[in-house]
């Protein structure tokens, strides 16, 4: 009975995919002009909400006026986004400046005046923009997901909050550095702040293409973040796949088992960028709630349980595969294993190349990692003036799950061709929207390694050593 609920629940979604995707979208959903640095800025109390739950804004600006429309991303017949939601004009408060947490130096706006309640009744699930609108002309984002209950017989698409908010520079403060350098940095990261730049920078950069992709494929998704993954090791029952998007980088623990358990039981995964599952993290409550500080000190000293994954004793690659190597890459994606399935359709052959294709951050193979393994492309990389190698890599486990690890940054941004910059081109964009299509359809069917098992190339290549599992 269980396996015909989650055939229904598929079924369901697929229908509800498409349904929503055949809508009129609004390509004005894009930000023309952000405006003053501090001209309009916010954020939302809750990182995600199930359909129907309310979440408030929390917004400041030097306007007297403002409004709030909130865009659910998508395909849309390439439109990108459509409009579920519009506010009234609302009144403009200039909030306060932010304060820092003496201990961790995380910065926080969570004493600022709240707005208004927004209810996501009729609010399909997925990845959202709420774009706030001074009435003198200055624009933001407040990113928001709107997650699903249940991911059973669906490919779960996971927005890496974590990963946004560690890169987050907003009230002078990341988990990279402070306005003393990297020294000075915030050991913890707090959601009760706006975004930096456009106020979705990592989405837009990282996730948005990914997810355009995704719905147009027409496959039944379920969408979360990394909070659930933390939160409930249920949350993946019964998924068919999930997909983990361009950067990745913060792993708490209770999300590592998660995800290891889910693929275990059959459940495929596809990382589409690299440096994935890098720094271990934990999470602490604000005054706004539970679970909204992301922990990372970075320093054994400091907190030994926030370092590295691979210091800790569990390198990031007996999940991922490849694990990360290399910054800064300005390299060409060399095609290996034009024979996959995971190729397919795309025209490429043995050392067919793809410029500007391996970077800003790459990831390889390395001894220890999962058998069977093949790997799907090997390019060669001037990292810095070190001399090292790019990998993307598949492989397959007993339960049947399959694992596609892109080994670069740049997947997701190659899906935009030539707007990439870094030299990609425009067939690149045709040659990655069709392998990540390949991925999401074979994927979403079932444990794909049943019908696609990885044809293990490590000893060809010089990287044969025992396996990790």
């Amino acid at each position: 009975m269980k396996g015909a609920g989650a055939a229904r629940d598929a079924t369901a979604a697929e229908n509800a995919t498409a349904a929503e995707n055949a809508r009129a979208g609004d390509p004005r959903w894009r930000l023309r002009g952000r405006g003053g640095e501090h001209e309009i800025e916010g954020f939302a109390d809750r990182v995600s909400v199930l359909p129907g739950e309310g979440f408030r804004l929390y917004v400041s600006t030097t306007a007297g006026h403002y409004t709030a429309r909130a865009f659910r991303v998508g395909w849309y017949g390439g439109a990108g986004a459509r409009k579920v939601w519009e506010s009234a004009e609302l009144p403009g408060v200039r909030q306060a400046p932010p304060r820092t947490v003496p201990d961790t130096g995380a910065v926080t706006a969570a004493h600022w005046k709240p707005g208004p309640e927004v209810d996501t009744a009729g609010w399909p699930e997925g990845s959202y923009l709420i774009r706030l609108e001074a009435a003198t002309g200055g624009r933001r984002y407040v990113p928001l997901t709107v997650r699903s209950a249940s991911t059973g017989g669906r490919l779960v698409v996971v927005n890496a909050v974590t990963t946004w908010q560690a890169y987050n520079r907003w009230g002078g403060r990341s988990l990279y550095r402070g306005p003393g350098g990297f020294e000075d940095r915030s050991r913890a990261v707090s959601f009760d702040r706006p975004y930096d730049t456009s106020g979705a920078r990592l989405f837009l950069d990282m996730e948005r293409d990914a997810v355009e992709v995704a719905e147009r494929s027409g496959v039944p998704l379920a969408y979360v973040t990394n909070l659930e993954l933390d939160r409930d090791p249920h949350i993946l029952d019964g998924a068919r796949g999930l997909v983990s998007l361009g950067h990745d980088e913060y792993w708490s623990p209770h999300m590592r088992r998660t995800v290891e358990a889910a693929r275990d039981h059959g459940t495929n995964l596809a990382f589409l960028g690299a440096n994935a599952v890098y720094w271990r993290i934990r999470f602490a409550a604000t005054p706004l709630g539970p679970g909204r500080m992301v922990v990372c000190h970075k320093d054994a000293a400091e907190d030994p349980g926030t370092v590295l994954w691979r210091d800790s004793g569990e390198p990031e690659s007996s999940l991922t595969g490849p694990m990360y190597d290399c910054f800064p890459s300005e390299s060409a994606y060399v095609v290996h294993r034009p024979g996959n399935w995971i190729f397919e359709g795309t025209g490429v052959r043995r050392g067919t190349v793809f410029p500007g294709m391996a970077g800003v951050e790459t990831d390889k193979v390395v001894a220890g990692v999962p058998r069977p393994m093949e790997v799907l492309s090997v390019s060669p990389v001037d990292c810095g003036g070190r001399s090292t190698v790019a990998h993307s890599a598949y492989y397959t486990v007993p339960s049947g799950a399959a694992v596609f690890s892109s080994g670069t940054m740049r997947w997701v941004c190659a899906m935009r061709g030539a707007r990439c910059g870094h030299g990609v081109t425009d067939r690149a964009r045709v040659f990655v929207r069709r392998a990540t299509g390949n991925i999401l359809r074979v994927f979403a069917a079932g444990p794909a390694g049943r019908e696609h098992p990885a044809d293990d190339n490590l000893e060809s290549l010089g990287l044969d050593g025992p396996a990790g599992r």
